[in-house]
């Protein structure tokens, strides 16, 4: 899920602490973010000297979406007070539940599993984009249109060791003898029921018969990356926006029976502010249309395999797309 992913070692390594009514800790990734004019991004007349403030997660793409809706949102205006790389998840969602926070990006799945505790994921993309703007409306934060970037869970293989072994999606799975079958996990998705065991149960190979249970290596998420490119394990829990994939030339396996959850990220805005200022949905609305894994893939590359900031790659990236100037 997208509550628990290793945060990214900034090169700027200024970083200011603060904290929030609530007692909810919250911190800016970097006070540096790259100023821009309008770009397709007009000023907004009635943002003109409103507070904003936007926060996000720690962990590479969020870094990178935060510090576009802060430059987006300075762009059309506003005043942004700058709390991106708040430490997890549900520390976000408290604090746009309470309106310390007026703007974040979220993942679709992560409310309906997570936030709004439910079992099943439902596989259609915008039925589980509405179903979770539905809910998340009584906790006062409103769900703008969702990005077809969609970071779920997946499995990558060697791009080498996939030909080898005749497989391209996860159904190709059942056809390899035991000893083939090595996984590289992470520990929380290596017991949740929407992660490995449920995914090896879904394509026929389950865990302690066909799957041998000395097979399978839980490390921490970075170390997944290397360890199944290196061959520790034939194949590695990925998450399907990550730039490591292209960058140790590893294969994703479709995810054919779709039994991973959707993942979509849009736009969250606490409802109050929302209220006010309904025009906000049209900053972000090109963006969001323009996301995609494939996107992001290379943003999250530039920062975790090249060593760039996520603001300058992000500002980039909104520069390139004609977004601002």
């Amino acid at each position: 899920m997208r509550l628990f992913r290793a945060p990214v070692a900034l090169v700027v390594s200024l970083t200011l602490a603060l904290t929030m009514t609530g007692c909810i800790g919250l911190s800016s990734a970097s006070s540096f973010v790259p100023g821009a004019n309008p770009g397709s991004v007009k000023a907004v007349p009635s943002l003109k000297g409103v507070t904003l403030t936007v926060g996000s997660k720690d962990f590479t793409e969020q870094l990178i979406l935060g510090k576009m809706a802060v430059i987006l949102l300075r762009v059309a205006g506003a005043d942004v007070v700058d709390k991106t790389n708040i430490q997890g998840s549900n520390a976000v969602r408290k604090a746009q539940e309470s309106g310390a926070i007026d703007i974040a990006w979220e993942y679709t799945g992560t409310s309906w599993i997570s936030y709004n505790g439910h079992e099943n994921p439902i596989r259609d993309q915008q039925k589980q984009w509405q179903v979770v703007h539905d809910e998340d409306l009584r906790h006062n934060i409103q769900w703008l249109p969702m990005a077809p970037l969609n970071d779920t869970y997946a499995f990558g293989v060697r791009a080498a060791e996939a030909k080898k072994l005749g497989v391209t999606k996860l159904s190709d799975l059942s056809k390899l003898s035991t000893k083939d079958l090595s996984f590289c996990v992470e520990s929380e998705f290596a017991s949740r029921n929407d992660g490995f065991p449920g995914a090896l149960r879904t394509y026929g190979i389950p865990l302690g018969s066909k799957v041998s249970r000395s097979n399978v290596h839980n490390l921490d998420t970075g170390v997944v990356y290397t360890a199944t490119a290196k061959g520790t394990c034939n194949f590695g829990e990925v998450f399907t926006t990550d730039g490591r994939i292209n960058g140790l030339h590893l294969t994703v396996l479709a995810d054919d029976k779709h039994f991973f959850p959707n993942y979509n990220v849009a736009v969250n805005v606490y409802e109050p502010i929302y209220k006010k200022h309904p025009e906000i949905a049209k900053v972000f609305d090109g963006v969001t249309k323009k996301l995609t894994n494939e996107q992001m893939a290379v943003m999250t590359a530039q920062v975790d395999m090249e060593g760039a900031d996520p603001a300058i790659v992000a500002h980039d990236w909104l520069k390139k797309n004609g977004f601002v100037s």
